[in-house]
């Protein structure tokens, strides 16, 4: 029998077994929302920063509800990640829980991560619908989406950026610093934009992104840092094929942004067009295969499907889009990259970055 015809090797558990493993996932599940509010809240810095202190130490130090600090130290004590002594009744969070938990600790603040379970619930009666009926569900239903994003981004894109990402290109950070024009596609709240155009005030920066409420963020951002070198453009991508402006920049990037799009093959073909000759494509995606049975070892496989199914698929299909998912793999990534035209694609991950890919392409 063919390799591709096989069946996928799975462990069959007996009932106990299988009754501890949905056990421990409520049990995961529901602490990834109090790790969500822990983090939203300030507590983890907080307690990072307080010696081992009481209840009331702790609500007077945040100023929050000392009831709900209570039941929320009670989730964390009895999920293994704040400690507690009995005797005086003090709550401490240990340095090594501290170092994947708090805001200092970017790039490796899990607790970023942990807002994507309570952010995706809220559309859970909607994604039934669609289980049902088909369609998807839009963006305007995901609150906190882009504010969401920016913290992720913060993590995987911006504090890699400097010493990871840019020397990935040989020639890109002398270009810059001379002066080039660069566009992002799916701009988001301009993060990247922002600290790129800070970093070469000789090169300017444009982004692209269909979000009103992420462009006001970012344009107020550009105004506050007095940067006149970028500018924030409302723009739907779909159709860029034939809107892009040919030959117009010298780089462009898309981190974490084409397979989201409604049409993915359109904005390829489309970032090919205004890229100059010679110009480069940085592209960021997740690091997957197109093909489930290569995911099965995937760290984080079950969250991005996840994430597929409530988010980046679903907002794709909401505009009749392709609906790739964040799932749609190297495999179905390079070839879409060819038929854009980019023949000679280099794919790249970073050792600290288990969630991405980073692909760099030149127009011919």
């Amino acid at each position: 029998m063919c390799n591709a015809c096989m069946p996928i090797p799975t462990q069959e558990k007996n009932i106990d077994e299988f009754a501890d493993q949905l056990m421990g996932m409520l049990n995961q599940g529901a602490l990834s929302l109090m790790v969500s509010i822990g983090h939203r809240t300030g507590l983890f810095d907080a307690l990072a920063e307080l010696p081992a202190s009481t209840l009331e130490e702790i609500a007077s130090h945040t100023g929050l509800n000392s009831r709900y600090v209570k039941e929320w130290l009670g989730a964390m004590v009895s999920g293994e990640i704040v400690t507690y002594e009995p005797g005086d009744q003090k709550y401490r969070l240990p340095e090594t829980h501290a170092a994947l938990l708090t805001r200092s600790a970017s790039p490796d603040n899990i607790a970023v991560f942990a807002q994507y379970i309570g952010l995706l619930g809220q559309v859970e009666d909607k994604i039934i619908d669609c289980f049902r009926e088909g369609g998807g569900v839009g963006y305007e239903h995901f609150p906190r989406f882009h504010e969401v994003m920016a913290d992720d981004s913060g993590q995987t894109v911006l504090a890699a950026l400097d010493e990871h990402i840019l020397p990935l290109i040989s020639h890109l950070i002398p270009a810059l610093d001379s002066g080039i024009r660069v566009l992002d596609i799916g701009c988001g709240r301009g993060r990247a934009l922002l600290h790129l155009a800070a970093r070469f005030p000789n090169s300017e920066f444009v982004g692209y992104e269909l979000s009103e409420e992420a462009l006001t963020y970012a344009r107020g951002q550009a105004m506050k840092r007095g940067l006149s070198n970028v500018r924030f453009v409302q723009r739907n991508l779909t159709g860029f094929k034939t809107a892009a402006e040919p030959e117009a920049f010298d780089l462009v990037t898309a981190f974490d942004a084409i397979h989201d799009q409604a049409t993915p093959q359109s904005v390829l073909n489309g970032i090919y067009k205004t890229l100059k000759r010679g110009g480069t494509f940085l592209m960021q995606d997740i690091h997957a295969s197109s093909h489930l049975e290569n995911n099965l070892d995937h760290p984080i496989a079950p969250l991005l499907y996840t994430i597929s199914t409530m988010h980046c698929m679903t907002v794709s299909l909401a505009n009749n889009g392709a609906g790739l998912g964040t799932m749609w793999g190297e495999e179905l990534a390079l070839e879409m990259l060819k038929t854009a035209g980019f023949t000679d694609v280099g794919v790249h991950q970073l050792d600290h970055d288990i969630q991405n890919s980073f692909y760099i392409m030149q127009k011919s």
